[in-house]
């Protein structure tokens, strides 16, 4: 009975603390070296922003011309085979014109009216016929693309490994130059903004008449993704 009572006069907090772990010091040389891992990958997701611009006398038929315009180029971008999680409209405006003279008070001429998508195109292959065919439905503002890697996670950890692989050989030298050998890693960090950093290309702007023979080409190239680690050795 006695025993009963002394656990119950013990805090909770203190039954609740984990065990200590006991750290191991350091007993060599602390080294701390950064070391960078790089990738090459083809991009394989193209992004681009493609609207159309109407004007009119007044506010109500440039935004119904707008619209029915717009509902052609996004027509196109389906029949093309672009999902629809794929078209996001991005912005739509519409703004007075007006006519401004010297020393004359400014004059209203019309309105125009404005509809840009954002379009994510997966098969960069086909995205410069797709330009294309949206023009011709149309669209008479394209920008872009920028071309960037949609899942570089795997790329990512290559780049990793790559970085841990320079981190230990730089590690060796200088344990070789003072007469030791590397031991354990204390602590690995990351760095952050290692990519991939999208890549912008300016494609024409609306090409009113698009000839056949002068088709839109995109072409991808390459990125880097790079990985930056700070590790920390001791040398024994």
């Amino acid at each position: 009975m006695a025993s009963c009572l002394v656990l119950a006069g013990v805090p909770a907090a203190a039954l609740a603390q984990p065990a200590a772990v006991a750290v191991q010091p350091i007993s060599g040389t602390r080294l701390d070296v950064v070391a960078t891992g790089e990738v090459n990958r083809v991009p394989d997701l193209a992004i681009i922003s493609a609207g159309v611009v109407t004007r009119a006398p007044t506010a109500s038929a440039a935004i119904s011309q707008n619209a029915q315009q717009m509902q052609r180029v996004v027509a196109a971008l389906r029949r093309a085979g672009v999902a629809e999680r794929d078209i996001q409209t991005s912005s739509i405006n519409l703004n007075p014109d007006y006519r401004y003279q010297e020393n004359q008070p400014p004059v209203l001429t019309g309105y125009q009216a404005s509809n840009q998508v954002t379009v994510r195109f997966r098969n960069i292959a086909e995205s410069g016929e797709i330009l294309d065919a949206l023009v011709l439905e149309g669209a008479n503002q394209i920008n872009g693309p920028t071309l960037t890697i949609d899942k570089p996670e795997e790329a990512l950890d290559e780049a990793r490994r790559g970085a841990i692989t320079t981190a230990r050989a730089r590690a060796q030298l200088y344990a070789q130059a003072i007469g030791k050998r590397v031991g354990r890693i204390l602590s690995i960090s990351e760095a952050g903004g290692y990519g991939p950093r999208p890549m912008e290309i300016m494609v024409t702007g609306a090409r009113m008449g698009v000839a056949a023979d002068a088709a839109t080409k995109i072409v991808p190239g390459e990125q880097t993704l790079t990985v930056s680690l700070s590790v920390s050795f001791e040398l024994e």
